[in-house]
């Protein structure tokens, strides 16, 4: 059974209490502001009905990493969490009026080490409701383990993830059938390790565990690892296209520094193995936008995805 995390306030800082009055209450109005503004999801639920499968629960508490000298992405600063060993999954739901009864999960990046959360989570849910989808946020384990490959303790969270929300799709209001991923960065190589998942990589725990891991179409912005250059730009072992693969959605940039050829090279190996993939490569704009706009043509991706999404018919209601 799903457990719902309660949210706690924030505990109030020494450098808060050493502000003055006046300084204090700029802050907070700013920080009121900002709340605001930001989508909040109706529940958030434990992955796991105990200790995570291999976790030691020792790399200190979970916390917002971002230092002052950060880049700061469209002018705006983002959150990079970190020592995440208790995993989760946050649900937006699609609003009433709009909802179509898609669901996707969405895969914040961060080269495995933090997640980028609001960027390329909390922002992405919130465009995934205006196009009547429920998002599913997954706070995967981060930063890698020391004895496992960088990706295996997340894709324990991510298979558990989709295999938990298709098992209460009836409370989420969403179809079973239509559950995709999104994943950035990092998040796009754990969204790609899931969709060409054979089997389960941790024993099943429960009835939730009976469903299938495989997601009903992926959308990959930016991924990272999907090629080894040493290997000739092959996928890596945990990548096993085949003919199952989901429909898969591909965004990249040719001067991002993660190498455009990681898409390129899983383009045509979905291709080769007769996966219905659309693959949009852009000049320019880097890496790590989310889906802040910006003056590159590669921040209108959302509006290409949704096409996709559109022409595939999983924004129909059904």
């Amino acid at each position: 059974m799903l457990r719902t995390q309660t949210r706690q306030r924030p505990q109030i800082s020494t450098v808060q209490k050493q502000l003055t009055p006046k300084v204090l209450l700029i802050i907070l109005s700013l920080a009121s502001a900002l709340t605001a503004t930001a989508i909040e999801p109706s529940k958030v639920f434990d992955l796991w009905p105990g200790t995570p499968p291999g976790e030691k629960g020792d790399i200190g508490p979970e916390k917002d990493t971002t230092k002052p000298t950060d880049n700061l992405i469209d002018g705006k600063p983002l959150i990079r969490l970190g020592n995440v060993s208790k995993p989760t999954i946050s649900i937006f739901p699609a609003p009433a009026g709009k909802a179509n009864g898609s669901a996707v999960i969405v895969s914040p990046g961060g080269g495995y080490h933090i997640l980028a959360w609001d960027l390329e989570g909390t922002e992405v849910c919130e465009w995934l409701n205006s196009i009547g989808v429920t998002a599913v946020l997954l706070k995967y384990r981060v930063p890698k383990r020391a004895e496992v490959e960088k990706h295996v303790p997340a894709l324990q969270d991510a298979q558990r993830a989709i295999s938990l929300v298709r098992h209460q799709a009836a409370e989420f209001g969403i179809d079973p059938k239509r559950v995709g991923v999104l994943g950035f960065s990092a998040g796009g190589h754990l969204s790609a390790a899931l969709s060409t998942s054979t089997k389960r990589s941790y024993p099943e725990m429960d009835d939730a565990d009976k469903m299938a891991i495989r997601p009903d179409f992926a959308i990959l912005i930016y991924p990272g690892y999907l090629s080894v250059k040493e290997l000739g730009d092959k996928p890596p072992p945990e990548i096993q296209v085949t003919t199952n693969t989901p429909p898969t959605f591909l965004t990249m940039t040719q001067d991002d520094g993660v190498r455009v050829e990681n898409v390129i090279h899983y383009f045509l190996t979905l291709k080769q193995a007769g996966v219905p993939t659309e693959l949009h490569v852009y000049p320019k704009g880097g890496h790590g936008y989310g889906l802040r706009r910006t003056k590159d043509d590669v921040t209108s991706w959302p509006d290409r995805a949704a096409d996709w999404m559109r022409s595939n018919r999983w924004l129909e209601r059904r």
